[in-house]
């Protein structure tokens, strides 16, 4: 059975579609006024887009998101990480992390500028480290610094994520990023 298309579907057909869609919203809409949604936040939540905050990167590396520059805190380990990742909007695949290393390790030295210790070369060693749970983990931080300060739904955008197995990619769009 093929799909229908908008291209091949006759009016009729489009119209009924329509009205299933459209009897599915209507259901919807009258569940969020039982959970106790009002009808002005409901129209406002379906017409109002949000914008995302701007992410600022300061000169010192500190994270910052929107106008209030409420300030993103990770270790510095974790924000070489997530600064690593901002500099690969295509994605990095966490098997093939061994070949950023020499670059995550020049960020490191600018994130952490007292130096790197035998035991922080060692971590960068770690997290590059496919076969090791260690990027898993740092991004699990990274994750958790934005939930900390954004909701879910918006947080979404500024952590790493992506497949199993596939491309891990910061999906916010770069003109929302600022560099100082």
């Amino acid at each position: 059975m093929t799909r229908h298309t908008k291209e091949n579907m006759s009016e009729e057909m489009r119209e009924f579609y329509r009205s299933l869609l459209l009897k599915e919203v209507k259901d919807r809409i009258r569940m969020l006024k039982e959970y106790g949604m009002r009808q002005d936040d409901i129209i406002s939540a379906l017409f109002h887009e949000e914008s995302l905050p701007t992410l600022t990167i300061d000169r010192r590396y500190q994270i910052f998101l929107g106008e209030d520059k409420i300030e993103v805190k990770m270790e510095p380990l974790v924000k070489s990480i997530y600064i690593l990742f901002l500099n690969h909007p295509e994605g990095i695949k966490f098997k093939c992390l061994p070949d950023y290393r020499r670059e995550l390790t020049e960020i490191y030295s600018k994130v952490r500028p007292w130096g790197l210790s035998d035991r922080a070369i060692r971590s960068i060693e770690d997290v590059t480290n496919p076969v090791l749970n260690s990027i898993n983990e740092k991004c699990a931080r990274i994750r958790k610094a934005f939930l900390n300060v954004l909701d879910d739904s918006t947080a979404e955008q500024y952590y790493i994520k992506g497949t199993r197995g596939g491309v891990k990619k910061v999906s916010l769009p770069r003109d929302s990023i600022t560099w100082e």
